[in-house]
């Protein structure tokens, strides 16, 4: 079977790395994207364990309600999917097992955005929905969303496709 054109030995042969060189590097880029989403997730998490705690919380409608519960539980299911990385690598630490760690890693970080891409969204939609009503969360919501959903995924995957011809 032939391997994947992102192969490791091929990555590090055009990168005139050792295969070794090339997942310090992967492992290293993936450390600092992990902060920034993990940064990213620490505040809307924050902010979302302070709502029931204020006076305005028991105002909200069923809908708001309904929906705090899908937001928190987003954010929440983010955060340890952006940290899970650093335990799967905490527990493989100096078992030379640093080619699966960046595989765990990458696919994590893509399922710990899809999460809080909807932790965003649903916040977007709660917040609105209380400031501005229901049509105009909506309308917020769905443009958060195209936006992330063009940005995270969309301009990558147009741009992963040119480079696959």
């Amino acid at each position: 079977m032939a391997r994947k054109r992102t192969d490791v030995e091929d990555s590090a042969r055009r990168r005139g790395e050792s295969p070794q060189q090339t997942l310090d590097r992967n492992v290293h880029e993936l450390l600092q994207e992990t902060r920034v989403a993990t940064a990213g997730v620490q505040f809307l998490f924050a902010f979302l364990l302070t709502l029931p705690f204020t006076p305005r919380f028991e105002d909200l409608t069923a809908f708001q309600r309904d929906l705090y519960p899908l937001t928190l539980i987003s954010a929440t299911c983010a955060a340890i999917v952006f940290i899970a990385p650093v335990a799967f690598h905490r527990v493989l630490f100096r078992q030379h097992e640093k080619e699966a760690v960046v595989a765990f890693a990458d696919r994590a970080l893509l399922v710990g955005l899809v999460l809080l891409l909807v932790g965003i969204a649903s916040a977007v939609l709660l917040v609105l929905d209380v400031v501005l009503g229901r049509g105009w969360a909506v309308a917020g919501c769905t443009l958060v969303t195209l936006l992330a959903l063009g940005l995270w995924f969309g301009l990558p995957a147009v741009r992963r496709a040119r480079s696959d011809r």
